[in-house]
């Protein structure tokens, strides 16, 4: 009988977890019942799919320079806990998801206790636009990437690191079964009302940061549209902290949660406001308009002004080499500039369609319609453990 492939899998952040989830179940598709069992770090996703976390990961959903320096203590606590159970488990292959901060200082310690142990990077850091330097520390502690981007390889594979494009698993995402109808019914929103999605990130950082710019936007579109409809669907890592501050609007929203319903409220949406990150891509697949908006700490601002070596920070708007959905950074991320930017949108049902169709077309270029990410991850797992072809 052959001993079932333990797997450990690290993931601190929502789309992490996402990742890790169908990454399991590509990876159990393929090892059979009782083939493959899994260890490590994620979040409700990846419990579904059998992982018994230790602590909860929004632990570590740490976003920002200053933020990270504050979490230090803590990262490395949580770091010197993950190694502990990988002495414990003795996995055959460690697979890191994202979240540079947490899974670098796992991934050298790792190697440090046990220098045969396959460590795998899933999503590499984003060198192309700053910090260039974590592509060697990167190469000095991993074994193998798996990247979301084709524009990753060249800066790792000419420091000897191998390289395996996937392909971004968001782009995979199938609205076919969302039902935005349904979702107004029981929202009591009519089929024909305006619809703003309200969507402030998954950290408690963005939250803090983003949250009361997104709140000014809203008050001042829902008193010049009465009839605008507000739903904000809610991430499970900061479900409480959003749910306590939405409770003092003087205007009624929506709060939803749980993915159908997301879905559901990306496909009914108008407009959307959103906070940067992955969300922003999903919009794009939905068909949503969308104004991009984000804060960070002032002096992780400041020097990241000094690092960063693109003019967007949206993935499409990056793909496109243009500003597709426009993006109000830190000092434009406030109230006034937000809301005229949805109102633009609001107002434009052709403003509307043109950055459809722009989204669209930057989407094909980030690779939209090719392989399924979490398939060709997962064959890329068993090659290196030499138990399949990628």
């Amino acid at each position: 009988m052959t001993t079932p492939l333990c797997i450990m899998l690290v993931a601190a952040e929502a789309s992490g977890d996402g990742r890790g989830a169908e990454l399991m179940a590509a990876l159990k598709a393929h090892l059979g019942p009782g083939g493959v069992r899994f260890v490590g770090l994620g979040g409700e996703r990846m419990t579904a799919e059998g992982l018994a976390s230790p602590f909860d990961m929004s632990e570590l959903s740490i976003l920002g320079l200053v933020e990270g320096l504050m979490a230090y203590r803590r990262v490395i606590r949580r770091a010197d806990e993950m190694a502990a159970l990988a002495r414990r488990e003795k996995p055959d292959v460690a697979i890191l998801i994202d979240s540079w901060g947490f899974t670098i200082r796992l991934a050298q310690r790792l190697k440090a206790q046990t220098p045969d142990l396959p460590v795998i990077k899933y999503v590499a850091p984003q060198v192309w636009a700053y910090r260039a330097g974590r592509a060697a520390v990167l190469a000095r502690h991993v074994d193998h990437l798996l990247s979301i981007h084709t524009f990753d390889a060249p800066y790792f594979e000419k420091l000897g690191l191998p390289v395996t494009f996937v392909g971004n698993s968001t782009l995979g995402l199938d609205f076919s079964g969302a039902q935005p109808e349904a979702l107004r019914r029981r929202l009591g929103i009519g089929p024909t009302e305006p619809v703003l999605l309200v969507l402030p990130g998954s950290r408690a950082s963005e939250i803090q940061r983003v949250l009361p710019p997104f709140e000014e936007a809203v008050a001042l579109l829902k008193a010049a549209r009465p009839n605008l409809q507000v739903i904000l669907p809610v991430a499970s890592t900061v479900a409480d902290q959003v749910k306590a501050r939405v409770a003092g609007w003087p205007h009624r929203v929506h709060v939803v949660e749980g993915e159908a319903d997301r879905y559901a409220a990306m496909k009914a949406a108008t407009v959307a406001l959103a906070c940067s990150g992955t969300v922003t891509t999903e919009l794009a697949l939905a068909g949503t308009p969308m104004v991009v908006g984000y804060r960070l700490a002032p002096l992780t601002y400041a020097i990241l002004q000094l690092l960063i070596r693109t003019d967007y920070v949206t993935l499409f708007n990056i793909a496109a080499q243009a500003f597709v959905a426009p993006e109000l950074i830190q000092g434009d991320c406030v109230g006034p500039k937000l809301a005229r930017e949805l109102a633009l949108r609001l107002d434009d049902p052709e403003l509307r369609a043109t950055q459809v169709a722009a989204q669209n077309q930057a989407l094909t270029k980030m690779g939209r319609g090719g392989p399924d990410p979490s398939e060709a991850a997962a064959l890329a797992v068993l090659k290196i453990l030499g138990r399949g072809a990628a």
